[in-house]
């Protein structure tokens, strides 16, 4: 599709899947730089195309004593110091409509949490800012839902979005995947990202915070592969044991490289 040339620039591979990754949010310039020098050495060797990621902030969180930031400025500064040393593009979620102008000065994708997937208001923000738009699948909604979605971002004359299926609610403390909704929602004629580590989570712990499942990393990306995912979202961190959000759910920093070849194959296997 032309806006993923556009954004990948010189690093667009029609022939392979691409990448968000990064950790969830941003925490230090220590930590964003790490991981970024390790995700850009191995999509480059991989030719993966890379989006980084990392959160400027994050409202929703389990308790109200979790971590939520290093104050919105600061963190977005860190990022755009990221992407003028690696030159790639980044990717950070926003959650008001005052936040959809603020990072697009920075940042190249907008993503939309998955609770906040129907709020109109949000979403025409984000639509407006002529950036790309990446949609996450609210943990309620069917695949199919996700058209409408879709529409709200059209609706503003923005035809860059993409979607993404990150789990169903399944009972109060676990998600689960319809590898179905890969296809659903790529009928719709955009790209569909599956995000590997949050379909993973284990949410609404009694301890107030989340839980996960990063041993299943691999079979859920495997599993995308295969059913036609586009793209791949992936939280990771050089320590996620000391990470301040999302560690239990986020990849080791030193697995990625094993995974990405491991998919290559899947994915050429499948083509061939």
């Amino acid at each position: 599709m032309k806006f993923l040339q556009d954004l990948f620039a010189e690093n667009y591979n029609a022939d392979n899947f691409f990448v968000l990754a990064g950790p969830c949010v941003v925490e230090s310039r220590a930590v964003l730089q790490e991981t970024a020098e390790t995700l850009v050495s191995v999509c480059t060797e991989l030719n993966i195309p890379l989006v980084f990621k990392s959160s400027y902030t994050k409202a929703n969180r389990s308790s109200v004593n979790s971590f939520t930031g290093i104050g919105n400025e600061k963190a977005l500064e860190l990022l755009a110091e990221v992407k003028q040393k690696y030159n790639i593009p980044l990717v950070t979620d926003i959650h008001t409509e005052a936040d959809a102008m603020m990072a697009a000065n920075y940042v190249d994708v907008l993503q939309i949490p998955a609770f906040l997937c129907r709020q109109t208001s949000l979403l025409v923000a984000a639509a407006q800012t002529g950036k790309v738009v990446n949609i996450k699948k609210g943990q309620f909604l069917s695949p199919e839902a996700m058209q409408f979605a879709k529409e709200k971002i059209e609706s503003q004359g923005n035809e860059k979005v993409m979607l993404t299926e990150r789990g169903t609610t399944f009972g109060y403390h676990d998600l689960i995947v319809d590898y179905r909704g890969i296809p659903i929602m790529k009928a719709f004629g955009k790209p569909v990202i599956m995000d590997c580590t949050h379909a993973l989570q284990q949410p609404n712990q009694a301890s107030g915070v989340t839980g996960g499942k990063p041993e299943l990393i691999d079979t859920i990306a495997k599993c995308a592969i295969v059913s036609g995912a586009d793209g791949l979202f992936i939280e990771t961190h050089p320590n996620p044991k000391v990470a301040l959000s999302d560690g239990a759910n986020m990849m080791p920093l030193k697995d990625f490289k094993a995974l990405m070849q491991k998919l290559i194959r899947v994915r050429q296997a499948i083509i061939d």
